[in-house]
Formats: C-alpha cells, sequence, structure tokens
C-alpha cells in the first residue's frame, strides 16, 4: 500500500511539473515576428547615422503570432554611460496580422573622448504574458559642431555697485575643431553686457599613442600639439550699476563662432540696501544717499501749486562719496485735506533723475503763509504811496498874496 502510495505521489509531482513547464513554456512564447525596424524611416539594417542631440523616430513592424490584450512596444538606446527608453500605449493584436508602432527618442551622449562610437537599439515587445525581443548594433556620432557650456559659476550674492566675476567653462562636443570662440555674459533686465575671447578648441586632444581601433575605427588625422585643448574655462566680469533694485536676475552666457552658438542661463542674486533708490523720503525730509565712490551734486527744484507753497532749505546739494545729506521740504497750504507735492531732482548736467512726492496736511482756514501776508501788505504800501505821489504830481501850487503898502 505504501508502494502505491507513493506511486500516486510521483504521478502527481510529475504532473504538477509538466504543468508548471508547460505555463512556462507558454509565457516565454513571442508576441509576433519582428519584420522591419527603421530610424527616421531607414532601415535598421542599412546602418543609419545616429547623431547625438538628435530627436529620431523608431519604427516598428511586426506580425502578430497570437491574440494578446494590452501589449507594449519598448524601445530603448542603450549607451556606454546613458541610456534612453520609450514606451507605446497599450494596444491588443491578433493572430496574423501585422502592426506597426513608433516612438520618439533623443538619442544620448556617450561621446567624451571620441567621434563616434556603438550604441545598441533594444526592441522589447509584450503583453499578456508573451515576449519578442531583438537588439540592433548601431554606430551614433557626434554633431559637427557643439560648443557646449559646461559650467557657469557666480557668486552666491553680487552688491549693486559691484564689480562681480562669471566663471565659464567650455568644452568641445563636435565633431570638428573650433576656431575664435567668443563668449558673452549679460544680464538683459539690466543691459549689462561683457564680451570675452576664449580662443580655440580642438574636437579631441591628440595622443601619439591612440590607434585607429581605439577610435572606433575613425582615423583622426592631425597634428598632434601638447597646446591643443578640448576644454577652457575663462572668466568675465560685469559692473552693477548703484541704482540696481534688489532680487533675482536671469544671467545668460552665449558662445558662438562662425560654425557654432549655444547658450545657458543661470540665477544671480543682487543685493542692494537702497534698493528704494537714493533718494529717500521721511516726513518733510529728503534723505539723498551717495554709495558711489565720487562726489555727486543735484540740484534741487521744488514744484509749488496754487494750493501748495514749497521750498527747499538747499536747492544745490552736493554729496560726498560713500555719504548722504538731508533737505528739509517745507510746504504750506490753505486747503483742508492732504495736499501732494513734488521736487524734482536734477543731476549736475541738467538731467531729470526723479520726482519725489510729498504731501501735507492744509488747514483749510483760510490764514495765508507769511509770505503770502507779506507779499499782500508790500502791495497795499506800493499802492498807497503810488496814490500819494499821483495826488502829490496832481496838485497845482497855490498862488502867494500881493501886499501893497498904505500910507496913512
Amino acid at each position: 500500500m505504501i508502494h502505491t502510495m507513493e506511486k500516486k505521489f510521483l504521478v502527481s509531482f510529475l504532473l504538477a511539473v509538466s504543468v508548471l513547464f508547460l505555463a512556462t513554456t507558454v509565457s516565454a512564447a513571442d508576441v509576433g515576428t519582428i519584420t522591419n525596424v527603421e530610424i527616421d524611416g531607414v532601415n535598421v539594417g542599412t546602418n543609419p547615422a545616429i547623431v547625438v542631440g538628435d530627436s529620431v523616430t523608431i519604427r516598428v513592424d511586426f506580425n502578430s503570432l497570437v491574440n494578446a490584450q494590452d501589449v507594449t512596444v519598448e524601445v530603448e538606446l542603450e549607451g556606454d554611460r546613458k541610456d534612453v527608453r520609450a514606451e507605446t500605449r497599450f494596444f491588443d493584436v491578433e493572430t496574423g496580422l501585422e502592426y506597426s508602432r513608433s516612438v520618439r527618442l533623443d538619442v544620448p551622449f556617450d561621446l567624451k573622448d571620441t567621434l563616434s562610437g556603438p550604441v545598441t537599439l533594444n526592441i522589447d515587445i509584450s503583453g499578456d504574458g508573451f515576449k519578442t525581443e531583438a537588439s540592433y548594433d548601431l554606430r551614433v556620432q557626434r554633431t559637427s559642431y557643439d560648443a557646449d557650456i559646461k559650467a557657469i559659476s557666480v557668486p552666491q550674492a553680487a552688491s549693486a555697485g559691484d564689480s562681480f566675476p562669471v566663471d565659464v567653462v567650455l568644452k568641445n562636443l563636435g565633431y570638428n575643431d573650433l576656431s575664435d570662440l567668443v563668449v558673452t555674459a549679460s544680464i538683459p533686465a539690466l543691459g549689462l553686457e561683457r564680451t570675452a575671447f576664449f580662443g580655440d578648441l580642438v574636437a579631441l586632444e591628440c595622443d601619439d599613442s591612440a590607434t585607429n581601433v581605439e577610435n572606433y575605427g575613425v582615423d583622426v588625422t592631425r597634428k598632434c600639439d601638447e597646446d591643443d585643448e578640448d576644454t577652457v574655462a575663462g572668466r568675465i566680469f560685469l559692473q552693477l550699476p548703484w541704482d540696481v533694485k534688489s532680487g533675482v536676475y536671469a544671467l545668460e552666457v552665449m558662445v558662438e563662432n562662425d560654425d557654432a552658438t549655444s547658450s545657458k542661463t543661470v540665477q544671480v542674486s543682487i543685493e542692494n540696501s537702497f534698493s528704494s533708490g537714493n533718494f529717500i523720503v521721511s516726513g518733510n525730509q529728503l534723505l539723498i544717499v551717495n554709495p558711489t565712490n565720487q562726489v555727486v551734486v543735484y540740484r534741487l527744484v521744488p514744484e509749488s501749486t496754487g494750493a501748495v507753497s514749497v521750498s527747499v532749505s538747499e536747492s544745490l546739494v552736493a554729496v560726498p562719496a560713500g555719504s548722504s545729506k538731508t533737505v528739509t521740504v517745507s510746504a504750506d497750504s490753505d486747503n483742508a485735506g492732504l495736499q501732494p507735492y513734488a521736487v524734482n531732482i536734477f543731476s549736475a548736467d541738467g538731467a531729470l533723475l526723479q520726482r519725489v512726492e510729498f504731501s501735507t496736511a492744509g488747514n483749510g482756514n483760510g490764514t495765508a503763509s507769511p509770505i503770502v501776508v507779506l507779499t499782500v501788505i508790500l502791495a497795499i504800501i506800493f499802492v498807497i504811496l503810488l496814490v500819494v505821489l499821483i495826488v502829490l504830481i496832481g496838485k497845482k501850487p497855490e498862488k502867494s498874496e500881493e501886499f501893497g503898502e498904505s500910507y496913512y
């Protein structure tokens, strides 16, 4: 009886193993047969040209061998240091029908020290327990001209009026040498721009021991020079104006020559202790700040109106370097309520720099200001004197009496 039970157990075990083996065999079955693979319309079997940085369309055609749901086509470009992949949406297939799916991929950059190199194209069609895989060996090459901005370094914060450095690192990632590279650093919002000459960069730093095979079959026939470099670092200084507002600004670096142009933008933080400007209002006081390293001269012109009479304690103000001065602005108004007025600030050469606005509360009682009262009094005196003068001029002198002598 034990022997019979062992037989039954063995049969059950073999049956279970057979079922598992069958399941494994089914799950490993192909979804279909790949009939065509194209890159930008060129069959992979004809060695299509692939260039780093390009975006290519990869089309996969296959004939379905099964009925399956939720099938996807995944495409991968596998490089030495970077892989990119893309996948289609789910779709259903039926036995014997032809299907075509396309995806778009960015060609990865793996050519740091070579002009061209190998890349593997992997195709994976899978879904509903079925899978079909295929791989193709391709070559990828550098773009013809590419001046790559590897790094931009700026201070964490720059102060108004300062000259701050912009450090730039460039590398030639193109197929050809680059000549006469010019780099421009700018802050467009401030109208700042500075240009520097960075020279020439070779595509590959020459190595006399390098062989054709080591360069993936590409024969680099260049004269080796130990001074030739494919990377360069340089520094450009930007001078900030004294009146720049505090904030974060976009700093753009552009590199160009006759063959290539590239740019990159970073953020730079600028601080200004007088971000509200060099003319600060406090009540009826005008504080004039000079953060520069030289004396500045301003001319102050008050704006008097029919409602407000305005005057300043100083009309011509010289402010020493790194210093400040306070000017008192006086205003009188007979009108009730808050009355606005202003002082215009001109530079030494006559250019209007700023119109600074003030306000004063009118007393509304009709009481004239001392200046107005004095003006009225003088006018009255002048009129009285004028009348007296006219009367005196118009008055005729009286005829004197003549008396004769009398004799008695």
